[in-house]
């Protein structure tokens, strides 16, 4: 059995409506790098039952994971994406709000998109792959970077984010032995070429941090409409012409009869007698 079965994750159908989202509590935590940010993202959602809503990027690097559940499950979940954070030496700040009013749920992005996620199902699913961050100071960087990942192992990249201050994050997807690989390439071609931020190696992502990652166009599947060919038409065949029906209705004309001569003037050959005398 899934382990957020049993931690009391907070189902779809409780947060339909705009009132239950008053008696969900309200967790951040806020790093100072967008693959640490993620990493912590990781930890609340596998140590206790809540959503995480998004991401919140204000620049300079400062990345805030928001999170909603139950009061006592966004504690556990801050205590531990915090001390996650404090591992990494990202650590900024963490805050959980227990009953966030009405007021509040408007003007932030913490309630809306909790309703969006609510309501929609689909989002891009690439199970059973460990997913690969590696953040650099400078867009050259990320791009030596990436390239060498690619290179050196079985992977792909599937986005890249920008959270201020010159950072940006390459995200690959593989397995976890290729991912690992693919990211300790691109640590050295990153210093190499530019500044190297932070790392992060994330072995078996929960599908809620998946829904909140880039993901390239390529890997979304689309049902495309059947397309027929326009120039195949239907060849008719040729009409053949029918008789006319009145002609065929009109009673036949009768042939005129053949004038036979009458029996009284026809005249009997008479016999030539002989004169035998």
């Amino acid at each position: 059995m899934d382990r957020r079965d049993t931690a009391g994750i907070v189902p779809r159908q409780q947060v339909r409506r705009k009132d239950d989202l008053r008696d969900l509590a309200l967790g951040l935590v806020s790093t100072q790098s967008f693959p640490a940010i993620v990493g912590c993202a990781d930890m609340m959602l596998k140590s206790a039952g809540v959503v995480l809503v998004g991401y919140e990027k204000i620049g300079s690097g400062h990345c805030t994971a928001v999170v909603r559940g139950r009061t006592a499950d966004v504690r556990l979940a801050v205590q531990a994406g915090a001390e996650t954070a404090e591992k990494f030496g990202q650590a900024v700040s963490q805050l959980v709000i227990a009953r966030p009013l009405p007021n509040l749920e408007v003007v932030l992005p913490i309630g809306s998109r909790l309703m969006d996620l609510a309501h929609s199902d689909e989002y891009c699913r690439l199970s059973n792959q460990a997913i690969g961050l590696l953040e650099t100071r400078g867009f050259p960087a990320l791009v030596g970077a990436a390239d060498a990942m690619l290179k050196s192992a079985e992977v792909h990249l599937t986005g890249y984010e920008k959270v201020g201050g010159g950072l940006c994050t390459a995200i690959v997807r593989g397995s976890v032995a290729d991912v690992a690989v693919a990211v300790e390439a691109g640590m050295y071609e990153a210093e190499r070429i530019g500044e190297l931020n932070s790392v992060m190696v994330i072995p078996r992502p929960l599908d809620d941090l998946e829904r909140t990652l880039p993901v390239a166009s390529y890997f979304i599947e689309k049902k495309e409409p059947l397309k027929m060919p326009i120039s195949v038409r239907e060849k008719q065949q040729d009409l053949v012409a029918l008789p006319d029906l009145q002609q065929l209705s009109a009673p036949e004309e009768q042939a005129e009869p053949l004038e036979l001569p009458e029996l009284e003037t026809l005249e009997e050959p008479q016999e030539e007698r002989l004169d035998l005398e």
